[in-house]
């Protein structure tokens, strides 16, 4: 199961940087979102398959229980599927060009996601997950701080009320996302304490 945990890790890594590259460039690299779907569907099928070893018994003895197996799985696709909804909005509203903040945001997700993928390698090799454990959170605080300017900023410019519905839309995935990210550092920090014990 570690090695699925980890091939979920690597894929919330990747998606995180494509929808970076999408934020940063939109609408002109709006071609990233069918990259975007494509990972949201990796992420299902890991999450299937962790889900169905954990049914088959295979989290019993394991390293990490069904339980937080689960827990870890679900988070995981979270972080994915937020990220891909953040594509799909952009494209579904027409945004014309990205936000300051939104791209500042998608920055704070991809370290998210990576620390969560190096976290997860952590886990399945036996080394300290708790530097990349604290960064999350870090980077969690961060990313509320970075959304908070961004809708101060909406709605201190007088922009027009249907952008102001568009970008907190889109600023509510994509702090989603790192949320999901902070889930999956909190489930890891309690599988550390029972491995501890």
């Amino acid at each position: 199961m570690l090695q699925l945990l980890e091939e979920s890790g690597r894929n919330v890594e990747r998606s995180t940087l494509i929808l970076h590259d999408l934020v940063r460039d939109y609408p002109e690299r709006s071609d990233l979102a069918r990259e975007m779907v494509l990972c949201e569907h990796e992420g299902d099928r890991i999450t299937h398959d962790i889900i169905h070893l954990l049914h088959d018994g295979g989290g019993r003895r394991a390293i990490v229980g069904p339980a937080d197996g689960h827990a870890l799985a679900t988070a995981l696709d979270d972080i994915v599927d937020f990220a891909e909804q953040t594509a799909d909005t952009l494209s579904t509203y027409g945004i014309e060009a990205p936000m300051e903040q939104a791209t500042a945001l998608a920055e704070v997700l991809v370290g998210a996601g990576e620390q969560v993928a190096r976290a997860l390698r952590a886990l399945r090799t036996g080394a300290d997950m708790a530097p990349h454990l604290v960064e999350i959170h870090r980077l969690e605080n961060e990313g509320d701080r970075i959304t908070r300017d961004g809708v101060a900023s909406l709605f201190a410019d007088g922009i027009d009320p249907m952008v102001v519905i568009r970008w907190k839309d889109i600023f509510g995935a994509l702090e989603a996302s790192v949320d999901a990210c902070e889930t999956v550092a909190h489930v890891l920090e309690g599988i550390g304490l029972r491995r501890r014990r």
